[in-house]
């Protein structure tokens, strides 16, 4: 299968030398110019993925049209916050691409304007493709290496072939599973990324083992039932694109969300470590998002809740625990 992938960070590059190991057609299509040159030339993506040689077979591309012209899925890997603008640029690249049968969401998160997931987004601008999303707990440096891992593919109901799109993604290391719960699929990814957070405030405030425990419960409950409010089906957020996603990104030392609000709980601002990222730490809009979501609808959840006024509204790590212990009493 050929198989373009456009966007070159951790991620993106090591999907490309997982589908590379998978033997199919891979082009990796960065967003900057510069980038593709260094890469054609180091093949290693020193600053999102050291230590990883690109084989020669995987191609580096400069400019989208041409590596768009022989591929039959094109995969999104850039952070969500890009994802509009690249759809509006894809527009006038697809002309000759007349291999192309379905686009792959790589990314996570929400647009903040509009609260549409990615593949909502993609829908708007290519109504006639269908889209998928991969999800799931896929540290990129263990994807990489080959280690062995599973994620979540979700589809569109009627997609054709989808069981050999299945196939295409999946290796000895790496077993996929389908799902048709696409939006579920997709919230799942873009929540964990805040309860990812609330753990690294628990490393931060050094709370122990037990409270870190119990708020990776109480997160997994809130996660479930935020999301079944927001359309998804509640089996998703029990699979990997929920809890197992939400397992590894709160206890990775590798997760930049659980080490952003490690950071916050040390006492750093907020936004001065932001300012600091090489990387996106995607939890932060997700926060603003999904809190302005669960408002419309008249929810208060409230890990969500004490994440999002410790962000954006100054409140200190220490009130917003105490304000999650204080919380009237209730059964299980």
């Amino acid at each position: 299968m050929n198989i373009c992938i456009l966007g070159a960070g951790g991620w993106g590059t090591a999907m490309a030398l997982h589908l590379h190991r998978s033997g199919h057609t891979v082009t990796l299509v960065p967003r900057r110019y510069e980038v593709a040159l260094s890469l054609a030339s180091s093949r290693e993506n020193t600053a999102y993925l050291p230590g990883y040689e690109l084989p020669g077979s995987i191609q580096i591309a400069a400019e989208r049209a041409p590596a768009l012209m022989e591929a039959e899925v094109v995969c999104l890997a850039c952070p969500s916050k890009g994802l509009r603008e690249l759809c509006r640029q894809l527009v006038g690249d697809l002309g000759g691409a007349r291999q192309l049968r379905l686009f792959m969401v790589l990314c996570k998160g929400l647009e903040l304007e509009s609260f549409k997931t990615p593949t909502e987004l993609v829908g708007e601008y290519f109504p006639d493709y269908p889209c998928a999303v991969l999800s799931g707990p896929t540290f990129a440096g263990d994807v990489a290496a080959g280690l062995p891992g599973a994620i979540t593919l979700a589809l569109q109901e009627g997609v054709p072939d989808a069981g050999r799109y299945q196939a295409a993604f999946s290796s000895d290391a790496m077993r996929v599973y389908r799902s048709l719960d696409v939006r579920g699929t997709e919230l799942g990814g873009t929540l964990k990324n805040i309860y990812a957070i609330a753990a690294g405030l628990c490393d931060g405030l050094r709370l122990g083992d037990n409270a870190k425990a119990a708020l990776l419960t109480r997160s997994m409950h809130e996660m479930t039932q935020l999301g079944v409010s927001l359309g998804g089906q509640p089996a998703t957020f029990n699979g990997l694109s929920g809890f197992g996603d939400l397992i590894a990104t709160c206890t990775g030392s590798w997760s930049r969300n659980r080490s952003f609000g490690q950071l916050i709980g040390e006492g750093r601002d907020p936004e001065a470590i932001l300012e600091e990222q090489n990387t996106v730490v995607e939890g932060y809009r997700a926060t603003r998002c999904l809190f302005g979501m669960a408002a419309e609808k008249g929810l208060q959840p409230p890990i969500l809740s004490e994440v999002y006024a410790i962000l954006f509204e100054g409140k200190s790590p220490k009130n917003a625990l105490q304000s999650l212990m204080a919380r009237e009493l209730k059964a299980e």
